[in-house]
């Protein structure tokens, strides 16, 4: 075989051996592609499992902050966020009522500017917010990242449990002088009898000229005058326990109202009345209730020295103020206000900012709402007038006391007989 030929043949051989080399290559990668692709198959596969449970987690976790979001909404007490720097970055919907002001006000702002701007501060005792006694206090935020770098401040409206402090101080300290104030009155008066009894008979033996008949005048006067101050302290200290009955409310407030004639007159007021017609009648001791009503249209009037405006008003009040049915029965005025450092004293015995006051008449008003079993509130505002709202149980549903009857049953019978209330 020449070399030529020999040439040939090796150049065949590695040419096949070639071939064969590529061939198991093209095989190795063909069996590593099949391999990539089944991997990349399931890949695909456990990828889509994370994203479901991605998504499914993703989903709980906003329902979740849905439902922390409805519950820091839902919350009476107002909730503030705020960073390690000061600055407000959430409020729920009770902060933004609290301070009257939108959740787009309050972000981005210095908790203490906001409250500063309102008068109040960060504080460990209530303070006075407008009308509300409000309770300011700060708690730390803490989480797992970053841990105290910002806190909560919290805005609690504790009026009502400012309130019930006032009221059981109060009825401490007026039960005390109370009984102090009745067993003066009943000894007083025993002798104060005798002086009217003697001043009488002076009178009626000292002849007609005579200038010492006008003293026995004046004696007698003064007697009377003490007697109606001891009638009004025996009124405040007697049982509270009264006679109730069904009354018409536009008839009673109507003949109040003529009472106070004496008053009103002196000076410009114009008188409102507002009442509920589904209202017509009134549980209550009609003589009591309308000394209840003159006393605070008389003080409402001297509130409005330079006239103004007298309401009288009488709507339902919710169950819960009681926890039975009620209603509310208001005079408001548009005078001077009260004081807010007075208005714990006011119902005190005694106590009166006027120069001829005796400090009696709202004592008495508390002693009568007291004793019907009701509640009266204030609201003042300095030189924008103040509203007394007495609420009176209103038993439409339930057994009247000793009479066996339901108002039901009173509305009834009255119907029967005359129109109930005043068209």
């Amino acid at each position: 075989m020449t070399k030529a030929a020999t040439g040939k043949l090796e150049e065949r051989a590695l040419l096949q051996a070639a071939f064969r080399s590529f061939d198991e290559a093209a095989q190795t990668l063909q069996q590593s592609y099949d391999a990539l692709t089944a991997r990349v198959e399931q890949m695909d596969v456990e990828l889509a499992h994370s994203n479901e449970a991605l998504r499914g987690q993703l989903g709980e976790n906003e329902a979740m902050r849905t439902h922390l979001n409805g519950i820091l909404d839902s919350l009476s007490t107002g909730v503030l966020e705020v960073d390690d720097r000061g600055v407000i970055v959430r409020c729920n919907h009770a902060a933004e009522a609290m301070l009257s002001a939108g959740a787009s006000e309050l972000r981005d702002r210095r908790v203490l500017d906001v409250l500063g701007e309102r008068g109040v501060a960060v504080c460990d005792r209530p303070q006075r917010f407008g009308q509300a006694v409000m309770s300011i206090s700060r708690v730390p935020l803490r989480n797992a990242s970053r841990e105290g770098s910002s806190h909560l401040i919290l805005l609690q409206d504790v009026t009502r449990l400012y309130q019930l402090e006032e009221q059981l101080q109060r009825k401490d300290r007026l039960a005390a002088m109370g009984e102090l104030i009745g067993r003066i009155a009943h000894e007083v008066r025993n002798p104060l009898g005798s002086v009217e009894l003697f001043a009488s008979m002076l009178q009626r033996d000292l002849p007609k000229e005579s200038p010492v008949k006008q003293y026995a005048v004046q004696i007698s006067q003064a007697v009377q005058s003490m007697d109606r101050l001891l009638a009004n302290l025996l009124l405040y200290t007697r049982p509270t326990r009264m006679t109730s009955g069904w009354h018409h409310a536009e008839l009673l407030i109507h003949d109040s109202m003529k009472l106070a004639a004496h008053a009103i007159t002196k000076v410009s007021v114009e008188v409102r009345l507002d009442l509920d017609k589904d209202i017509p009648m009134l549980w209550c001791h009609e003589g009591q209730m309308k000394q209840v009503i003159v006393n605070l249209v008389v003080n409402a009037v001297q509130a409005m020295s330079n006239g103004g405006h007298l309401t009288i008003s009488l709507h339902k009040e919710s169950s819960q103020t009681l926890g039975i049915p009620a209603v509310r029965l208001a005079v408001s005025d548009s005078g001077v206000g009260i004081d807010p450092e007075l208005r714990s004293r006011m119902f005190d015995p005694f106590f009166t900012t006027k120069d001829d006051g005796t400090g009696l008449g709202l004592a008495i008003v508390h002693s009568i709402v007291e004793a019907h079993q009701g509640r009266i509130d204030v609201e003042s505002m300095i030189e924008h007038g103040s509203t007394f709202a007495i609420i009176l149980p209103h038993p439409s549903a339930t057994v009247i006391a000793g009479k066996g009857q339901t108002s039901e049953n009173v509305q009834h019978e009255l119907s029967d007989g005359e129109p109930v209330g005043r068209g």
